[in-house]
């Protein structure tokens, strides 16, 4: 876990040793990767807060738990954000955003494979393992409900339609790039080490699925944390392993459609 990898042909915009010499050129800095971990926790709060207002102006009689059921369409804000966030920070870097892909045309057919692999075989493990593990430490119990319930969500429409066709394809991209792409290989050169990088960026990231939903429940904000837990630090690893996105973009792909379809029924 402590060994720096080297240029790779995969993607040596995006290897260490020359994220390295950016940060001593002082083009990467700590406040960049440590502003994109909590980027996504801190606009996703902002999102449902914004929607919460609505309800309340509209009278509803419990806007907050209203506000709750839309994070599958707002997201698509939190997006934009750490897009536009991502777009400054790469610019001053010297370099696009689409070099934290590490996208190889002569590899996408294999990509797509290991990504389907990845979700058929490590998703599956992993997040019922880590779900088991969260009900038990939280609610003393393998399947709680209240979790369940404040994931569960009924839309209109349209708005479920959005969440089918649109939202999941942008927020598993963008969610890859903030975490993996960008967060994890810059704190790793500036840490020189391995195991704290990774820590970090799982704590966030983690930590940002306990705002997705937020509910004011300290027991399901835990629960949605430590359930997350090990599927992220799974990620992380496999990224550190290939580095390229384009698999753990295709799998986050098949696991947050899943989800619209899962947890979305329409009014």
């Amino acid at each position: 876990m402590n060994a720096l990898p080297g240029i790779t042909a995969t993607n040596p915009v995006n290897a260490w040793p020359v994220i390295r010499r950016r940060v001593l050129d002082r083009r990467v800095t700590w406040s960049g990767p440590l502003a994109m971990v909590a980027a996504r926790s801190v606009f996703a709060l902002l999102a449902q807060g914004l929607v919460t207002l609505v309800f309340a102006w509209l009278q509803n009689p419990d806007p907050v738990k209203a506000g709750t059921a839309w994070w599958q369409v707002t997201g698509t804000l939190v997006d934009l954000g750490c897009l536009a966030l991502l777009f400054w920070l790469t610019r001053r870097e010297g370099i696009r955003i689409r070099d934290l892909i590490g996208l190889q045309r002569g590899r996408l057919g294999r990509d797509a494979l290991l990504g389907l692999g990845l979700l058929l075989l490590a998703f599956p493990v992993v997040m019922i393992g880590g779900s088991i593990l969260s009900g038990l430490l939280i609610f003393r119990e393998i399947q709680p409900g209240e979790p369940m319930l404040a994931a569960m969500k009924s839309l209109p429409l349209w708005a479920a339609l959005y969440a089918r066709s649109i939202w999941w394809v942008v927020w598993s991209f963008t969610e890859q790039l903030t975490y993996n792409g960008y967060a994890l290989p810059r704190l790793q050169a500036l840490t020189g080490r391995t195991w704290p990088a990774v820590l970090i960026v799982g704590l966030g990231w983690a930590l940002q699925h306990a705002f997705l939903p937020f509910v004011p429940d300290l027991r399901v904000f835990l629960y949605l944390f430590i359930q997350m837990l090990p599927l992220v630090l799974v990620m992380q690893l496999v990224y550190l392993r290939i580095r390229r996105l384009p698999p753990l973009i295709v799998m986050h792909w098949g696991m947050d459609l899943f989800s619209t379809f899962y947890f979305i029924t329409v009014v």
